[in-house]
């Protein structure tokens, strides 16, 4: 399991919202919750907090309750106490540079966060179960919104990506910018299953035959599709957007692949049932222009940038601080 640093020290402070969404019991023998785990610059981070962040990171890694391995465990305890450290480092940098959170924003995300449980008695019971109070949520909200201006202000707002950048990487790594071939098609369906009675089939072949006659006397396919398909895309027109090989069942694919702009299939038999097909439009394979493809990559590439700093800037600010570590 792996987990970039700046989601651990931004996405899962942030009013703690995924924390408590998917707070769950976690089966493990905890100590005394006011037990020291480890200290910046004198600021104790409680076993309390390790032990909630520690059942997050457990339900991430093991979403069915299964037994994780004990390798496997000490791995994510290991990055829990250091993501604690993270964030208490960078909420004390947030401290000294004067940032402030407003009330009317603490509020805000609280109001957000109770909207996710049906009342306010299951939120409720939800921090009793915890051992939290709403005060606690509301400083861990504080925290969070903090460290984010911290990052946004010395961090995000610095990183730039050069046209030069982008364009070397483009011109570098050919491979990522190919589209494959793709056909834009949508399709009527009457459905039968696989393991259908032979009759069953013969009353299912009988209705798209009735439905091709219709097309082949000019009737719209479109509105053919909303009539009588009974795929989940009939509402719609039978419209099934672009596609690639690969997406589709086989007899599918390859029919659909064959056919010309405008052009309607005979009848297809998929597991699914009968399809009539309808193609509106094929693009070749090829690749991506750099103009096409520059606001994208421009993005990822700022992603990517913005996580190497946010590494090199928490562990400057850790080099300065004082971190004692009792696990």
């Amino acid at each position: 399991m792996h987990f970039s640093r700046i989601r651990q020290v931004v996405s899962l402070t942030t009013g703690l919202t995924l924390l408590l969404v998917s707070a769950f019991a976690f089966a493990a023998d905890k100590k005394a919750p006011d037990e020291k785990v480890a200290a910046v610059n004198g600021v104790i981070i409680s076993q309390g907090d390790f032990d909630r962040e520690l059942d997050f990171f457990v339900r991430r890694a093991a979403p069915n309750g299964q037994q994780i391995p004990d390798i496997q465990l000490a791995k994510i305890k290991n990055d829990v106490l250091e993501s604690l450290i993270d964030r208490e480092v960078l909420f004390q940098e947030s401290k000294k540079k004067g940032i402030e959170v407003t009330a009317d924003a603490i509020s805000d995300q609280l109001k957000s966060i109770k909207q996710k449980y049906p009342d306010e008695a299951q939120f409720t019971k939800l921090l009793q179960d915890m051992g939290m109070t709403e005060s606690d949520v509301e400083a861990q909200i504080k925290r969070g919104m903090a460290i984010q201006q911290l990052i946004s202000i010395e961090v995000a707002e610095k990183v730039k990506i050069s046209d030069e950048e982008s364009k070397e990487y483009y011109d570098t790594h050919p491979e990522f910018f190919k589209q494959p071939e793709q056909v834009r098609a949508s399709h009527i369906l009457i459905k039968v299953d696989e393991n259908a009675s032979e009759a069953q089939k013969t009353e299912a072949r009988k209705k798209i035959k009735e439905v091709q006659q219709k097309l082949q006397k000019g009737e719209d396919f479109e509105t053919l599709a909303k009539t009588h398909s009974e795929g989940p895309s009939g509402p719609g027109g039978g419209n099934l957007g672009y596609f690639r090989r690969g997406q589709m069942v086989k007899p599918f694919e390859d029919a659909a692949f064959k056919l010309k702009s405008g052009e309607t299939s005979d009848i297809v038999e998929t597991r699914f049932g009968y399809h009539l097909i309808k193609v509106f439009d094929k693009q070749p394979e090829k690749t991506l222009t750099y103009a096409e493809i520059k606001n994208q990559l421009d993005e990822h590439l700022k992603k990517q940038k913005l996580e190497t700093e946010v590494d090199v800037y928490i562990d400057n600010l850790r080099k300065s601080a004082k971190i004692e570590k009792f696990l």
